[in-house]
């Protein structure tokens, strides 16, 4: 198996780009990555990077090497999942991301119960409400609400989930109700905003007499955390754009009330994102199949 680890560890030296990055996504240290690198590179007889202090760049053997690489994973996933499948004996980490508000109300209080029923399989969740990379963050499946930029993944959808816009009665009194999208910009409202790094503009999808009408909103007000948007509009800040399972709690108890009804948000999807390779493996599909027998009617509100 050493030789197996020296060419995954390679394979993810490569998608990353660092031997540190590599390391700590494979949970080894540095110096063992390195070593395998170099016992690859001995067996092999060729350099497959070229190291300087400050970067890490493969080589044209390197390069060859890494397509030939992923084919000898594959093929080596592929048997072990047709294995497991004879043997029901489901084994190994997944490695899964969701969005934080996905993640915190509906991934996580499940995840105990697969592991209860396959406790030989061990599950590592990453919360973040930034877009993820499947193959560079080396992830099995990656649950968002959305539309995928990446063509080549493969999409099982879970459901369309509906969205309000919301703010604190608080707000309301201070600010006025908006009735609808023009009003949120014309009177200037305060809008929460979830942001990335790289976005240039902000603008809110909503449902008119016309059809689907894109607004430019405003506001002071921006972060990356989905949370942070509920908590700042439950304290009174401004506008914010909530799946409604997100929020209906504060929504039953009046803490936040929806706003601009007329022209409300259109249905957002959530779904699960994998590779086809990654579909093979029979713990991803099975951990994908729990969860969405176990969250869709939850995100339909039933």
């Amino acid at each position: 198996m050493s030789y197996l680890d020296n060419v995954r560890t390679f394979v993810r030296v490569y998608e990353l780009g660092s031997m540190s990055a590599a390391g700590r996504d494979l949970r080894i240290s540095p110096a063992v990555t390195s070593s395998r690198i170099s016992q690859l590179e001995e067996h092999l007889g060729v350099r497959l990077f070229q190291r300087t202090t400050r970067s890490l760049t493969p080589t044209e053997q390197g390069q060859s090497f890494y397509r030939g690489a992923t084919d000898i994973l594959e093929a080596v996933e592929t048997a072990e999942a047709q294995i497991v499948n004879i043997t029901e004996n489901l084994r190994g980490s997944l490695y899964v991301a969701a969005p934080l508000g996905v993640g915190r109300r509906l991934i996580a209080p499940q995840v105990p119960d697969f592991l209860k029923a396959y406790p030989e399989v061990s599950v590592r969740l990453r919360l973040t409400d930034r877009k993820v990379d499947l193959t560079t963050e080396g992830l099995d499946l990656a649950f968002f609400l959305g539309q995928p930029e990446d063509s080549n993944l493969r999409i099982r959808k879970i459901a369309d989930v509906d969205r309000v816009l919301c703010a604190a009665p608080e707000y309301v009194a201070r600010r006025g109700m908006p009735a609808n999208g023009d009003e949120l910009v014309s009177q200037g409202h305060e809008c929460l905003s979830l942001r990335f790094p790289g976005a240039t503009e902000f603008q809110w999808r909503l449902s008119t007499a016309a059809g689907p009408k894109r607004f430019r909103v405003a506001g002071r007000y921006e972060c990356d955390d989905g949370d942070v948007l509920t908590d700042w509009a439950l304290a009174g800040q401004g506008v914010a754009m909530k799946p409604v399972f997100e929020i209906a709690e504060h929504l039953a108890s009046g803490a936040l009330v929806p706003v601009a009804v007329q022209t409300p948000p259109e249905p957002i999807q959530m779904a699960c994102l994998f590779t086809h390779r990654r579909r093979q493996d029979p713990k991803t599909r099975l951990f994908m199949e729990f969860m969405i027998e176990r969250i869709a009617g939850q995100v339909r509100g039933q």
